[in-house]
C-alpha cells in the first residue's frame, strides 16, 4: 500500500512562532499535537531566506543557484506574460505522479504561471501572485479565475480537505500540498478574525521584543505599530492552526491518518523585531542570514512509522526534503540527477539515532549572499566586497557580536569559506550563479543568469520606511 502525503507549507513563520518550540505565548494547539504524534526538527533551514527560491528547492531538490529562482517572483506570475520558472526541471511531484500518486495543490504556488497547472497535478487551486488580503483572494482553479470572498485559510483547508475525500472515495494515493499564505502579512485591518484577534489583545508578546531598530532594518516600525502587527501576525498563525487540526482530523475519520505522512514547514524564517528586524532575508537593505531567517519550524509525523514526541538537533535543509521523502516513500529518483541533499528518511524511521554529533554542514543563499553553518560557526560572505560575518554559535546563538575582525579568528574563516566556495563550485550552474545576480530582496522579473539575454531579471533595491502596512511583495499584489 503506498503511503499518503499531506504537506502542509506555511509562509513567513519564524522557528520561534510555535509552541512546540517553547513559545509560551503563541497558540497553536494543532501543531503542538502534531509535533507530539511525530518528529520536530530544531535545525532545519531553507535553502534561502525569501519564499519563491526556498519553495523551487523543497520541489526540485536543488539550490538556488541550480533551478535559477533567485528572489520572490514579482513578474510573470499568470496572463499574457506568464513565466514558468521550473519550466524544465524535474520536481518531486513529477516523480510522484509517474508513481500513481494523484497530486493536487491548494494555496500558494508562487513560481510563475499560476494560471497554467503544472505537469503531473491532477488537482491545481492556486493564489494567482503569492500573497495578498486575506480575504476576496484571486485564486485560480485550474486555469479559471475565481474571487471568493471567504478568509483565503479557511478556504485552503475546505480545497484540500475536498481533494482528500475524492481521493478517499477512489482508493487513490494521494500527494496534496497544502501551501497557506499565512502568515504572510498584511496583518492589520481585520484581515484575520475578530475572534482570533481577540486572543492577542492582552498578549505581552515578550517572545518577540522589539529592540532598537537594526541599521540596515527596511521597515521601521513605531512601538504601538509593532504591537499591531504582532497580534495580527500570531492571529494568522492561530487561524492556519486551527485548519491544519481540520485536516488531520478529517484523516482520523477517514482512517487514513496511519496510512499518510504529514509534514509541515514554513518556507523561510521571519522576524518580528529579531534583531530589530520586521522581515526575513529582505528585511535589512544587505541581505541577512540569521536564524531567525533561515531557520523553519518542522514536523513528521505518521503514527506507527516515525517515532513520537522527539526532538532532533539535526541540521536539515530545504534541499534534504526531496531526498527524503523520495527515500522514505520508495519512489527512485533518476540515478542521472545529482542532488546537493542527502535523506534523512532513516532518522524518521528511527533507526538512526541523530544526537546531533555528526559533522554536517548547512549551506544558504540569496543572491550573491551565502552562508555555511555547522554546529559551532556561521560564517556569511558577501560578494564581492562584504561585509562578512562570523558567529560562534555555541557561545553566541543569538547571533550579537560579529567576529569577522577577530585576528583569532583568521584560520577560522579561511577553513569556513574554502568550504562554502568548494561546495557552490560543485553544484552552482554558471548559467544561472547567483554570485552574479543584483538581487536586492525586492523581486524577480524574469528568468535568471544567461536567459535574461540581457534583460533586467531583478527589481532594484530598496528604501526604509516607517509604513507599518509595507512589505516588498505586497505593493504588486493589491
Amino acid at each position: 500500500m503506498q503511503t499518503n502525503v499531506v504537506v502542509v507549507l506555511s509562509d513567513d513563520q519564524g522557528p520561534w512562532a510555535l509552541g512546540a518550540a517553547g513559545n509560551r505565548e503563541i497558540i497553536t494547539p494543532s501543531l503542538d499535537a502534531l509535533a507530539s504524534t511525530g518528529m520536530r526538527f530544531e535545525n532545519f533551514f531553507c535553502t534561502s531566506p525569501v519564499c519563491s527560491p526556498a519553495r523551487a528547492s523543497l520541489l526540485t531538490g536543488t539550490i538556488p543557484s541550480q533551478h535559477g529562482v533567485h528572489d520572490w517572483i514579482r513578474e510573470g506570475n499568470d496572463g499574457e506574460g506568464a513565466i514558468d520558472y521550473l519550466a524544465g526541471r524535474l520536481c518531486y511531484t513529477d516523480l510522484l505522479a509517474s508513481a500513481g500518486y494523484r497530486v493536487g495543490i491548494s494555496g500558494k504556488w508562487h513560481l510563475g504561471a499560476s494560471d497554467r497547472p503544472r505537469r503531473g497535478f491532477d488537482h491545481w487551486y492556486v493564489h494567482r501572485k503569492g500573497s495578498g488580503h486575506y480575504y476576496n483572494a484571486p485564486m485560480y482553479r485550474g486555469s479559471v479565475l475565481d474571487t471568493d470572498s471567504g478568509y483565503i485559510t479557511d478556504l485552503i483547508t475546505d480545497d484540500a480537505i475536498a481533494f482528500i475525500e475524492e481521493c478517499a472515495r477512489d482508493r487513490a494515493p494521494f500527494y496534496s500540498a497544502v501551501h497557506y499564505t499565512a502568515p504572510h502579512s498584511p496583518w492589520l485591518d481585520g484581515e484575520h478574525p475578530a475572534r482570533i484577534l481577540d486572543l492577542y489583545r492582552d498578549c505581552p508578546f515578550d517572545s518577540c521584543p522589539q529592540g532598537p531598530h537594526h541599521p540596515e532594518a527596511v521597515l521601521r516600525m513605531s512601538s504601538s505599530d509593532a504591537r499591531e502587527c504582532l497580534v495580527g501576525y500570531f492571529a494568522a498563525v492561530t487561524a492556519m492552526d486551527e485548519n491544519i487540526g481540520r485536516i488531520v482530523r478529517r484523516l482520523e475519520e477517514l482512517q487514513l491518518r496511519r496510512e499518510t505522512l504529514v509534514c509541515f514547514l514554513s518556507d523561510n524564517g521571519f522576524n518580528c523585531g529579531h534583531h530589530g528586524i520586521w522581515g526575513k532575508g529582505n528585511g535589512t537593505v544587505g541581505l541577512n542570514m540569521y536564524d531567525t531567517s533561515v531557520k523553519v519550524p518542522a514536523i513528521f509525523s505518521m503514527p506507527g512509522n516515525i517515532p513520537e514526541n522527539v526532538v532532533t538537533k539535526e541540521l536539515v535543509s530545504g534541499y534534504d526534503f526531496m531526498p527524503t521523502l523520495l527515500d522514505y516513500l520508495g519512489v527512485e529518483a533518476p540515478a542521472a540527477v545529482e542532488l546537493p541533499g542527502r535523506s534523512v528518511a532513516e532518522l524518521l524511521r528511527g533507526s538512526h539515532q541523530g544526537d546531533g554529533d555528526d559533522e554536517i554542514v548547512v549551506f544558504d543563499e540569496y543572491g550573491p549572499v551565502r552562508m555555511i553553518r555547522t554546529r559551532e560557526w556561521k560564517y556569511v560572505h558577501r560578494y564581492p566586497y562584504g561585509n562578512h560575518e562570523l558567529y560562534d554559535m555555541t557561545r553566541d546563538p543569538d547571533e550579537t557580536v560579529n567576529l569577522r575582525d577577530d585576528p583569532g579568528k583568521a584560520k577560522v574563516i579561511r577553513s569556513l569559506k574554502a568550504r562554502l566556495e568548494e561546495w557552490f563550485v560543485r553544484y552552482s550552474d554558471p548559467a544561472v550563479d547567483g554570485v552574479r545576480e543584483p538581487v536586492t530582496g525586492n523581486g524577480q522579473l524574469t528568468p535568471a543568469g544567461l536567459a535574461a539575454r540581457g534583460r533586467l531579471a531583478f527589481m532594484p533595491g530598496r528604501e526604509t520606511t516607517t509604513d507599518p502596512r509595507y512589505d516588498p511583495g505586497m505593493r504588486k499584489n493589491e
